[in-house]
């Protein structure tokens, strides 16, 4: 899982002009690696209970959230494509991480991510 994270997942930033046009060939390669991505995570995070989970929230939520998918819903502008996307990885967390959460807490991991949720 770490080879295929570290050296498979590819989303490229493009300037902003390059990809407003949801037909640009730049678009289409961007929305493909980022659902490829996504659907990566999910079968990272499938692992929740088979692997130590220390292992799967770092290769999960460290490593591919937060260094690529992030990245690129930081950049994809608000609307309901950027809801989509973050309701497809919030989809793939398992629930019983969020179990034992104070109320208005989340895992470390994803601070960055509830601060784009928030915005």
């Amino acid at each position: 899982m770490k080879k295929s994270i570290e050296e498979d997942v590819f989303i490229p930033l493009y300037p902003k002009s390059s990809v407003e046009d949801k037909s640009s060939l730049c678009s289409k390669f961007q929305e493909r690696r980022f659902w490829s991505a996504v659907k990566l995570l999910s079968n990272v995070l499938l692992w929740d209970g088979i692997v130590q989970e220390d292992t799967v929230r770092d290769l999960g939520l460290t490593k591919l959230l937060n260094r690529y998918l992030l990245l690129n819903l930081l950049n994809t502008p608000p609307g309901p494509d950027n809801i989509e996307k973050c309701n497809k990885v919030v989809a793939c967390f398992p629930e019983r991480w969020f179990q034992d959460l104070k109320s208005g807490s989340t895992l470390p991991e994803l601070l960055n991510f509830c601060q784009h949720l928030l915005q």
